[in-house]
C-alpha cells in the first residue's frame, strides 16, 4: 500500500513515499527533499554467511551524473567507481547505523541509496542518511533504531539547518549529527576554529532536530513498518565461556593482556589460543568459535580492569599520552618531510608542492566542476601491523583518515593569493597501533611548515576512548588510545585544532549513543591532550613554517596583467603561451582576473618567462629596444619576432645605414637583431629600425 508522509526541517518539506516503488526490498522509501530525490532500500539475506564473526553490513551511495544533468566524462560514458564523496558519505551512514544492529547478527545486509536527482538547495547526502535509517525501521530487518540525522553549518556566527551546497562548502562549519531518541550516536565535523563550547551548542541543537525527526519515524513504523524477522544467534554458548576460564583464568588472561608491547601481547594470546584448541579438539561445534570467544574473554578482561581499577593495558594514567616523538626532513629531495611517532604509532608525511595548474578537478553531483587545491592521501600497508597481504590500492577506510586529515588541515591554510601553490601531502603508516590518522594530522602539519607552505596556525590532534559500565554515569575516558583499548572499548572520538579551536571531529562508538557529560568531556580532554603534543613534541621539532620553499621545491613568480590582455598571452589556441613554456621551461597558469603565475625550478628560465609575458602586454611606444628574431624575409623587408606571437616589421630601408638592394645581403632567417621603435604604421603593424640602432650605439 502507497502512502506518503510529510514534515518540515530546516525550512523546507522532507516527503517520504513508501510502497510506490523498490517492493521486493525488505525496506524501501523514496525521499524528497525540496527537489533532491533519492531511493534509500534495505535488504537482508535469509540465512547468516558461514565462518565469519562480524556483521556483514553493506552501505553504498550511488552518485549518477543524470541527477545534475551531465554526461560522465571520458570514453566510458558509464559512471565508474565510487567517489571520495560517496564513499566518505557510506562511511557516515554506516558508522551509526552499525551498532543499531543486534551484535550476533551475521545476516549480509545491504543499505543502497540511489541519488536521482539533486536540488543545490537540499544535499543528498543528509536525504540518504535519513532514507537509510527509515528503510531499516520499516522493514523486517532486526534493528535497535530509529535513528536520525541532521548537519549544521555556520554562516556568519549563525547556525543553519541543514545548509545548502554553497553554505556547506563556504561556511565556517561543516556539522553531522546522527542520534537515537536518548543519545548522540555519531557526530563528524570540519571547522574553521570553531570553540569547543560553540561546537557542543551545535551538537545538541542537531539532536534536538534529530528528536523530532525520530517522532516523524516512530509514526511511519507504527502505520506500515513490518514485524522484525527472526534469525540464528550467532553470539558465544555460556557453557564455552565457562569451559574457557577453567583452562585460563581471569587473573592469568589479565597478565597475558596487560603489557605495553604490542607484539608480546599478540604472542602471549596466540600461547592461550593453542591451548584452548587443543582443549576443544573434540568438540566440533564449539572449534570454529575459539578466535571469536576469545577475542571476547580479552575484551571482557580489559573493559573490568579499566573501568573497576583504571588500569590501562601499557600501564598508563588514564589522560596519560604515550610517548612522543617527532623530526623533519628526513627524506631527501622531496619538497618536504616530517615524521611523528606515539608510542607504536609512527607516520611518515611527505610534502609536494605544484603549480595550480595541477589541483584536482572533480566532477560530482554538484553544479560545477570542483577544484581541489589541497590533497591529503592516507596509506596503512599491512607491515605496519605486522601483517602480510598484496596491496589494492586505498579502501574506504584510507579513504575516510586521509580526508579527516585534509579536513583537518584546511582551516590554517594560505590563500592561493599568498601562496599560489596546489598542495599534496601523503601519510606513510611506517607502524600503527591505534589513532594513526590523528598522528597524519600532527605529521602532516609539520611537513607543510617544513616545506614552507605558511600556515596560520599549528594543529594537532588526539583520540579519545570510552569505557562504559551498566549505568549512564558509570564511564571512564581514556586519553589517546591504543589499538586494543579502540578494538575493545566503546568509542573512538576524534578532535583535530590549533590553540584556538577545534577543525575536525570524527566520532566512532559501538554502544548506543553517548550521554552529553561523555560528549563534553571527550572534547575538554581532547584539548588538553593536543595542547601537549603541540608544546612538548611539535613545536620543539619546528616552531613555525620556513620562511621559503625547499630546494627542490618549484619556485613561483607571480605578475598582473591587464585581464584584456590575456588573450594576447594565451595566443590563438594556446600557440603563444606553449610557445614561451617551450622557450624557458616553465609551467603557466593565468587566472582570469589576470594573475599570471610562471613556475620552475630554473631562475633564469622563469625570469625569461617573465620578461616574455611582460613584452606581450605592453603598448609599445616609439624609442623603445628590443632584440628579436628574423621569422620571415620579404622583399621589402623583414619580420622579427620580440616575443612569442608578437612581431614587427623592419623595412628594408631601415635595416642598415648605407643603401642595400636585396634584404638577403644583410639577414637570414634565425639571426637575432637589435631594433627600436618607430611606432606602428598605417595598418596597425609595429615598426622596427635596426639602423637607428646602429647609430645611437
Amino acid at each position: 500500500m502507497y502512502k506518503s508522509y510529510s514534515m518540515e526541517i530546516g525550512g523546507r518539506t522532507l516527503t517520504v513515499d513508501v510502497g510506490r516503488v523498490a517492493a521486493q526490498a525488505n525496506g524501501a522509501a523514496l525521499m524528497h527533499y525540496g527537489d533532491t530525490t533519492v531511493l534509500c532500500t534495505a535488504t537482508a539475506s535469509e540465512k547468516p554467511r558461514e565462518g565469519i564473526d562480524f556483521f556483514p553490513l553493506s552501505v553504498e551511495f550511488e552518485e549518477k551524473l543524470y541527477a545534475v544533468g551531465k554526461i560522465p566524462g571520458g570514453f566510458n560514458k558509464r559512471e565508474g567507481k565510487a567517489s571520495e564523496n560517496s564513499v566518505l558519505t557510506s562511511r557516515v551512514i554506516d558508522r551509526p547505523m552499525r551498532p543499531l544492529f543486534p551484535k550476533d547478527y551475521r545476516n549480509d545486509c545491504t543499505l543502497n541509496n540511489l541519488v536521482l536527482s539533486v536540488d543545490p538547495e537540499c544535499r543528498p547526502e543528509v536525504v540518504a542518511m535519513l532514507g537509510s535509517a527509515i528503510a531499516t525501521s520499516i522493514s523486517d530487518i532486526p534493528f535497535c533504531g530509529p535513528c536520525a540525522t541532521t548537519q549544521i553549518g555556520m554562516i556568519d556566527g549563525q547556525f543553519v539547518v541543514n545548509p545548502n551546497q554553497e553554505q556547506w562548502k563556504n561556511g565556517d562549519l561543516t556539522l553531522t549529527v546522527a542520534s537515537t531518541a536518548e543519545k548522540v550516536i555519531m557526530i563528524e565535523a570540519g571547522a574553521n576554529e570553531i570553540p569547543e563550547a560553540k561546537m557542543i551548542e551545535a551538537i545538541y541543537m542537531a539532536h534536538g532536530i534529530n528528536q523530532e525527526i525520530i517522532a516523524f519515524i516512530n509514526k511511519i513504523v507504527a502505520e506500515v513498518g513490518k514485524p522484525k524477522h527472526e534469525y540464528t544467534s550467532c553470539a558465544i554458548p555460556e557453557e564455552m565461556f565457562a569451559a574457557m576460564k577453567e583452562i585460563v583464568t581471569p587473573a592469568e588472561m589479565e597478565v597475558a593482556v596487560f603489557t605495553d608491547e604490542k607484539q608480546v601481547r599478540e604472542e602471549n594470546i596466540r600461547v592461550i589460543r593453542d591451548k584452548m584448541e587443543a582443549a576443544f579438539a573434540d568438540k566440533e561445534d564449539w572449534l570454529p568459535l575459539v578466535g571469536e570467544a576469545l577475542y571476547q574473554y580479552q575484551k571482557k578482561t580489559v573493559r573490568k580492569m579499566i573501568l573497576k581499577d583504571h588500569k590501562r593495558p601499557d600501564g598508563r594514567e588514564i589522560t596519560q599520552i604515550r610517548k612522543l616523538a617527532a623530526e623533519t626532513d628526513i627524506i631527501p629531495r622531496v619538497h618536504g618531510s616530517a615524521m611523528f611517532t606515539r608510542g607504536q604509532t609512527q607516520i611518515c608525511n611527505i610534502c609536494t608542492l605544484a603549480p595550480l595548474s595541477e589541483v584536482q578537478r572533480i566532477d560530482g553531483l554538484d553544479e560545477n566542476e570542483i577544484n581541489k587545491r589541497y590533497m591529503h592521501h592516507y596509506n596503512f600497508p599491512s607491515y605496519s601491523v605486522g601483517e602480510t597481504k598484496p596491496s589494492r590500492g586505498p579502501g574506504r577506510r584510507e579513504i575516510g583518515h586521509g580526508a579527516l586529515a585534509e579536513r583537518a588541515l584546511i582551516p590554517v591554510l594560505p590563500s592561493t593569493e599568498e601562496f599560489p601553490y596546489a598542495i599534496r601531502t601523503v601519510s606513510e603508516t611506517f607502524e600503527s597501533n591505534g589513532s594513526t590518522s590523528m598522528a597524519s594530522t600532527c605529521a602532516s602539519c609539520m611537513s607543510l611548515m617544513a616545506a614552507g607552505v605558511p600556515i596560520k596556525k599549528m594543529v594537532a590532534g588526539i583520540s579519545c576512548g570510552l569505557v562504559t559500565g551498566d549505568t549512564d554515569d558509570d564511564f571512564v575516558l581514556l586519553t589517546d588510545i591504543q589499538g586494543l583499548e579502540d578494538f575493545f572499548g566503546d568509542m573512538d572520538f576524534k578532535v583535530t585544532g590549533t590553540t584556538d579551536g577545534i577543525t575536525a571531529i570524527q566520532m566512532d562508538i559501538k554502544i548506543h549513543g553517548l550521554t552529553r557529560p561523555i560528549v563534553e568531556g571527550a572534547i575538554a580532554r581532547c584539548r588538553e591532550a593536543r595542547m601537549f603534543i603541540m608544546d612538548n613534541c611539535m613545536k620543539p621539532c619546528i616552531a613555525e613554517p620556513r620562511k621559503e620553499v625547499g630546494e627542490y621545491a618549484p619556485k613561483i613568480i607571480q605578475i598582473k596583467i591587464n585581464p584584456e590582455k590575456i588573450g594576447d598571452v594565451v595566443g590563438q589556441r594556446g600557440k603563444t603561451i606553449n610557445a614561451i613554456i617551450e622557450q624557458t621551461g616553465v609551467k603557466m597558469d593565468i587566472s582570469d582576473d589576470g594573475a599570471v603565475s610562471i613556475c620552475g625550478t630554473d631562475p633564469v628560465g622563469m625570469d625569461k618567462a617573465v620578461e616574455m609575458v611582460k613584452m606581450i602586454v605592453t603598448d609599445f611606444e616609439e624609442g623603445q629596444i628590443f632584440k628579436g628574431k628574423v621569422i620571415s624575409i620579404k622583399d621589402f623587408g623583414a619580420f622579427i619576432e620580440f616575443a612569442p606571437g608578437k612581431e614587427g616589421m623592419v623595412h628594408i630601408s631601415k635595416i642598415a645605414k648605407e643603401r642595400i638592394n636585396h634584404v638577403e645581403d644583410v639577414l637570414t632567417l634565425g639571426d637575432v637583431v637589435t631594433v627600436k621603435c618607430l611606432g606602428k604604421d598605417k595598418m596597425g603593424r609595429i615598426s622596427f629600425s635596426m639602423k637607428d640602432v646602429a647609430q645611437e650605439q
